[in-house]
């Protein structure tokens, strides 16, 4: 197989190359016919010349005779044409040989059209309007060159080659270069997939470039390989959390058991109640999992109704407000802008999310301490705010407060709780349209933000 910068080179050279040639054809073919108009302008003057002279000669001295333009042949030889100059009766005055022109040395290098067969022109030679004789003009070729229009000719179409050779050399360097600039990210990220499928998340692309589509597969690269290696550290901590939330239960159960089977401890009823405590978390953790399947399939179905969002809060207020003062935490209920805060919702669904969340709030919130639950409005939007001053969230925990199971290393030692409330209450609000945020500092406090979409008259 060939890598991706072979086949860009191949690709770019091969167009490259074509497009070369194509333009040396071009302006090979331009330049030529150029020159042979040019060439053919010049022959052109020069028959007007000799036509000229003849007449200036004859008006000059009355008649012909050996000597009239005479001077002309010896130009005439040197630029490869034959010369012969006839009287009004068509009597020859003087001529060439023109095998002389024939067997010039020069004109071999000279490209001569049908095998170098002689071809002849005669123009008029007149005085006071009338015709006085005739010259011809003849060649082996049809376009008369000097040894230098041939040597220009030809200096040109090997400048041509030449630049087309030079051109292509450097586009082939830069082919190379930028196929390498293309291709060496490109082959990062072939190489980062393999490695990820391998399990080896926490390698990152380093690679700079600015081609805007591979800046965004890098991008996505790097976001993909901290997701997966946020799954597998999520995955790892669950398999701790399994074993904390529900093999705990199971071995004191066991251990308890098997001690009063073998007469260590006695069979009393303090012992039992307290095994059935046992029992009835265990219990209670599988509910939990039971509810979140539930929340999770597409066959939950909701009771959508219009619901007073600032009734349910004060209801909600007024059931923890005295659970709040036993632990001795102030818990507050304000009230912002906005007069109406009507949503369209289950409202038994809802108020289980509150629940979870002020619930929470309370469980991680210090004596002393204070709970406040906000409402306000705007824009189309209702917001609801839990806010706490407790022991807060690590940072590295917020990415991971929704998953299953999942709990912090505090709440998970510290605080009694299943780990699944806010998963359950992230599942409910997406089936409102609704949002939750979350803002924690360890030590400082948390914040959740629920944004609701406010319903319409």
């Amino acid at each position: 197989m060939n890598t991706i910068r072979k086949k860009i080179s191949m690709l770019l050279i091969a167009c490259s190359l074509a497009a070369i040639l194509l333009i040396m054809l071009f302006v090979n073919f331009t330049i030529n016919n150029i020159f042979e108009e040019y060439m053919t302008d010049v022959q052109n003057k020069r028959y007007e010349k000799i036509v000229g002279y003849l007449e200036g000669k004859y008006e000059q001295d009355g008649r012909w005779n050996e000597n009239s333009g005479i001077e002309l042949m010896h130009d005439a030889y040197m630029s490869n044409y034959n010369l012969t100059l006839y009287d009004k009766n068509d009597v020859p005055v003087w001529g060439m040989n023109p095998m002389d022109i024939r067997n010039k040395i020069h004109l071999e290098n000279m490209k001569v059209q049908d095998n170098g067969v002689y071809s002849a022109k005669r123009f008029e030679l007149k005085h006071e309007d009338e015709i006085v004789g005739y010259v011809e003009v003849g060649q082996y070729a049809p376009l008369l060159m000097t040894e230098e229009d041939i040597l220009f000719k030809s200096s040109i179409n090997k400048s041509i080659a030449v630049s087309g050779v030079i051109t292509l050399l450097i586009i082939i360097a830069a082919s190379l270069y930028l196929s390498k600039q293309f291709s060496a990210p490109i082959k990062e990220v072939s190489n980062m997939s393999v490695n990820l499928s391998k399990g080896e998340f926490k390698e990152k692309l380093n690679t700079k470039t600015n081609i805007e589509e591979i800046v965004k597969l890098k991008d996505s690269i790097n976001s993909l390989a901290e997701k997966l290696n946020n799954q597998d550290m999520l995955r790892r901590r669950l398999i701790s959390d399994m074993n904390h939330e529900i093999r705990t239960p199971l071995n004191v159960l066991q251990n308890n058991f098997e001690a009063m089977i073998d007469g260590v401890f006695p069979v009393t009823q303090e012992g039992l109640v307290r095994l059935n405590d046992e029992i009835i978390r265990f219990g209670k953790l599988l509910n939990n999992l039971e509810k979140l399947k539930e929340f999770e399939t597409e066959s939950l179905k909701l009771n959508f109704k219009s619901i007073n969002l600032l009734n349910m809060l004060k209801d909600l207020y007024n059931d923890f407000v005295v659970e709040a003062r036993v632990k001795d935490i102030s818990l507050k209920f304000v009230k912002g802008e906005g007069s109406e805060f009507f949503i369209l919702g289950d409202a038994d669904k809802l108020k289980q999310v509150f629940i979870n969340i002020v619930d929470n709030a309370l469980k991680f919130t210090e004596k002393k301490g204070e709970v406040s639950i906000y409402i306000h409005g705007d824009n189309g939007k209702i917001y609801v705010e839990v806010k706490d001053n407790g022991i807060g969230i690590k940072e590295e925990d917020i990415l991971f407060i929704y998953e299953h199971l999942y709990r912090g290393d505090k709440s998970r030692h510290e605080v009694e709780g299943s780990g699944i409330g806010l998963t359950i209450a992230k599942n409910i609000l997406n089936l409102h349209s609704a949002s939750i945020d979350v803002k924690s500092e360890e030590g400082k406090g948390t914040k959740f933000i629920i944004t609701f979409n406010e319903l319409q008259n």
